[in-house]
């Protein structure tokens, strides 16, 4: 199977595509490199250096022909997003119609989307959510990915385009980018492999739902043999904050340094976790690595790799 993968010198997009080339698969990538690394990229993969919200997305989409895209290009900052909303607008809504355009023109079968399960729901109603729940998105990043999961409705609907939206928890493993809002785990571990406290926003006490990338890589992969069209979880179901996140890597890392405190950020949500039953029931999946072994991990990749 011909498979794109948009955003795929990225953190998640570069994972899902070393499983998909152990599978078996053909694999292209697409990819501005804007945050992505060249070096991300596996070398069986094909590599075409282009922004999805260039026009030229639709001559890669015609060249390959791929059956399958999966779209993981995205600017997925929320603070960015709530600085400048138009420029999170124009990654994540109009690339997204660019790339489905252009996928309906040149015959994809399926779209595996990366929405959000955090800031798509927004100040959740129910705890955990599940994918029946209403979002009710507190930042325009967040509105632009519940947007992408309504277009991929409309190009279902009246062109024929499968699609499954996962709505991804907070992902988080080897590989992640220590720049950036996304990346808490990266963050704190390259802090305390620098001898620096780990800086919590607000009083920390927020919770998130923390996905490893092993766990996230593996539902891609089932995704490929799924029919199933719509909106799905794939989390743990378990809260962690931010204060028992740092302290789990701490003591980790073997140092006595104490997490400090700034201000709290615009457009963070107080509470998020989701409900992977859906996922449990359409893919035969569920998480395996929960957070005390996966930050264990996460942490000893970067020490590894830490320059000494």
């Amino acid at each position: 199977m011909k498979i794109l993968i948009t955003g795929g010198a990225g953190f998640i997009g570069s994972s899902i595509a070393d499983a998909y080339l152990a599978a078996g698969h053909d694999v292209v990538i697409v990819d501005n490199l804007y945050s992505g690394k060249r070096e991300n990229i596996p070398a069986k993969a094909r590599f075409h250096e282009i922004d999805i919200v260039s026009p030229k997305i639709a001559e890669v989409l015609e060249a390959e022909r791929p059956e399958v895209i999966s779209h993981h290009a995205a600017q997925m900052d929320v603070r960015l997003s709530v600085a400048s909303p138009t420029f999170d607008a124009e990654v994540n809504i109009v690339g997204t119609i660019r790339l489905l355009e252009a996928a309906v023109k040149s015959g994809v079968k399926r779209v595996i989307f990366a929405s959000s399960g955090g800031a798509a729901y927004g100040e959740q109603e129910n705890f955990p959510a599940c994918e029946a729940d209403r979002t009710n998105p507190v930042s325009p990043y967040g509105v632009s990915k519940r947007a992408g999961e309504h277009y991929l409705f409309y190009y279902h609907a009246v062109h024929g385009l499968p699609y499954l939206a996962f709505r991804y928890a907070n992902v988080y493993g080897p590989r992640q980018d220590p720049h950036g809002e996304a990346g808490v785990v990266a963050i704190f571990c390259e802090k305390l492999l620098r001898g620096e406290a780990p800086r919590i926003n607000g009083d920390g006490r927020q919770t998130r739902d923390y996905v490893f990338i092993e766990d996230l890589v593996r539902a891609n992969v089932a995704a490929l043999s799924s029919s199933y069209v719509g909106p799905m979880n794939i989390g743990t179901g378990v809260e962690t904050d931010v204060v028992a996140l740092a302290e789990k890597l701490v003591a980790h890392s073997g140092t006595k340094l104490a997490p400090t405190n700034g201000p709290a950020k615009m457009g963070e949500q107080r509470r998020s976790v989701v409900d992977p039953g859906l996922a449990r029931r359409e893919l035969g999946w569920e998480p395996r690595v929960l957070p005390d072994e996966g930050l264990a991990h996460t942490y000893d990749w970067f020490r590894e790799r830490f320059p000494k």
